[in-house]
């Protein structure tokens, strides 16, 4: 009986009643004699090869070395660790995680800036074309989503200072605390959630694409430089967006409570306007304004430098695009806390 249908027959019966004959076994691989000292091990193969003449001598051989070879091997015990240990390990693989991830980031941002302080003496290789449809993509498009957000918000925060302020009787400064918290922190912070969200998961997504389908390789094959092309006019369209988003977001939030002191507080935008000419400066605005190309450049990077981390598979790209989403607002929302930290004890 031929050895495949021998292994289908017997495999799932107790094989140790049964008399071996390999007699009439043909020509044998090692894949065919691993699975034969598998199924009927190591000691009955080695009698049955103590029998002079039943196989021809290489086929003895080969299952001779393989019964050796099954026999030394050994599984490694698994090593028990206490808990801690355990822990320890963990976080160090973390943390190392982090740093490799903190240096790959550093060094595709040099890159970046390389490429643009290349770029930038040099006029006829300014891609214009790809650089408005990132602005409209990522400026024109967003502008309504952030409005209606910084708006919402802007009435949220009305209505809160205006409960905590009525038991003081100072509903008079919701007014401050509207203006001086969208001027400041929530105007350009809302903005750069809503792109790291919105745009950095798309820059990922269409980076990672082209590489799946390989178009990125087309391009180096081409002479081409892959940052100039891809990367550069969407870090400056995030740019040139973002703090126009910001400033939309700062009066669309101002609106909001104007909105909500003119309905609840009987404070009336003519005297919402005058309030915040008086008691609000003008250092505010530009405290907030001053953080929006920083958090663009970054959002915009890590948005590019997921899609080259893509592999090839479609899963890939999902991973990354939801690391692209998490990085950006991470990085915004620290850096925004290290800036409020420094323009504090900066007393700007």
């Amino acid at each position: 009986m031929p050895q495949k249908s021998v292994v289908m027959e017997y495999s799932a019966r107790n094989l140790g009643d049964l008399s071996l004959d390999l007699s009439g076994l043909g020509v044998v691989d090692t894949s065919g004699a691993s699975q034969l000292v598998s199924l009927l091990g190591t000691e009955r193969i080695r009698n049955t090869l103590a029998q002079p003449g039943l196989l021809p001598d290489e086929t003895a051989a080969l299952l001779s070395t393989v019964c050796a070879a099954m026999t030394d091997r050994t599984e490694p015990a698994a090593e028990k660790h206490p808990w801690w240990i355990n822990l320890l390990s963990e976080t160090g693989q973390r943390v190392e995680s982090l740093f490799q991830l903190l240096k790959m980031l550093n060094g595709f941002i040099g890159q970046t800036l390389a490429a643009l302080l290349w770029t930038l003496p040099r006029p006829w290789r300014w891609r214009f074309t790809p650089f408005i449809a990132a602005v409209q993509d990522t400026g024109l498009n967003a502008l309504p989503i952030v409005a209606l957000l910084t708006f919402l918000v802007g009435a949220v925060v009305a209505f809160l200072g205006a409960t905590v302020l009525e038991e003081f009787g100072a509903t008079i400064y919701t007014v401050n605390l509207v203006a001086f918290s969208f001027l400041r922190e929530f105007g350009v912070l809302l903005a750069a959630i809503l792109l790291a969200g919105r745009t950095a998961s798309s820059f990922t997504a269409h980076i990672g694409a082209m590489k799946v389908n390989e178009e990125l390789d087309a391009i180096r094959t081409l002479g081409l430089n892959p940052i100039e092309l891809l990367v550069l006019p969407r870090v400056l369209a995030m740019i040139v967006s973002l703090p126009i988003l910001a400033f939309v977001g700062m009066i669309a939030g101002l609106v909001g409570g104007a909105t909500v002191c003119a309905l609840v507080l009987d404070i009336y935008p003519a005297q919402f306007i005058a309030i915040v000419e008086r008691d609000i400066a003008l250092r505010h605005f530009l405290v907030g304004l001053s953080k929006a190309p920083v958090f663009a450049f970054l959002i915009a990077v890590i948005g590019c430098l997921e899609g080259f981390k893509v592999g090839g598979s479609a899963q890939s790209v999902g991973e990354h695009t939801t690391s692209s989403v998490v990085q950006s607002i991470f990085m915004v929302i620290l850096l925004d806390s290290i800036a409020a930290l420094f323009f504090m004890e900066m007393g700007w």
